[in-house]
């Protein structure tokens, strides 16, 4: 997946285009005789747009339909590039929560390609989603041995 073809435009009430495709799928699979609750034609439809559950995928699909007037660059779905462990990254933020100081952010990040976060040349470690605060900048204020940010977002 390209980072052109990731995120459709989302249709004016996006809640209710996903309820649609649930009602479809729920049409589909009663046709067929396996009928499901719309409760979990919700569920799948989640998990067919690659989230864990209805709430995340509806959570996420208000998100990317308001405004984004906090920080520039920290919304769900907002696609993002930088390095992390000093490894050149791009991808999605996938959740965000502003700390209490009010000066850093934790943002949950899906990278596009895993990141190998081990350095020693004989072992690798690889990551697709992490975890890391940041502050408005973009910068973690968490250090690796050789003094670089954890986590850099180009902004």
């Amino acid at each position: 997946m390209t980072m052109t073809d990731r995120k459709a435009p989302l249709p004016a009430d996006p809640i209710q285009s996903y309820k649609q495709q649930a009602k479809r799928l729920r049409e589909t699979l009663s046709a067929e005789n396996r009928p499901v609750s719309h409760g979990e034609a919700l569920e799948l439809v989640a998990r067919q747009h690659g989230f864990r559950d209805w709430n995340s995928l509806s959570a996420s699909a208000l998100k990317r339909a308001l405004p984004r007037n906090a920080e520039p660059g920290f919304a769900v779905g907002t696609i993002i590039s930088g390095r992390y462990l000093g490894q050149a990254f791009t991808g999605e933020i996938r959740s965000v929560t502003a700390l209490a100081d009010g000066e850093h952010y934790r943002l949950a990040i899906h990278f596009d390609e895993p990141v190998d976060v081990v350095t020693f040349e004989s072992f690798s470690a690889f990551r697709q989603r992490v975890h890391a605060t940041v502050n408005s900048k973009g910068i973690s204020p968490q250090h690796t041995s050789n003094g670089l940010p954890h986590l850099v977002i180009s902004l």
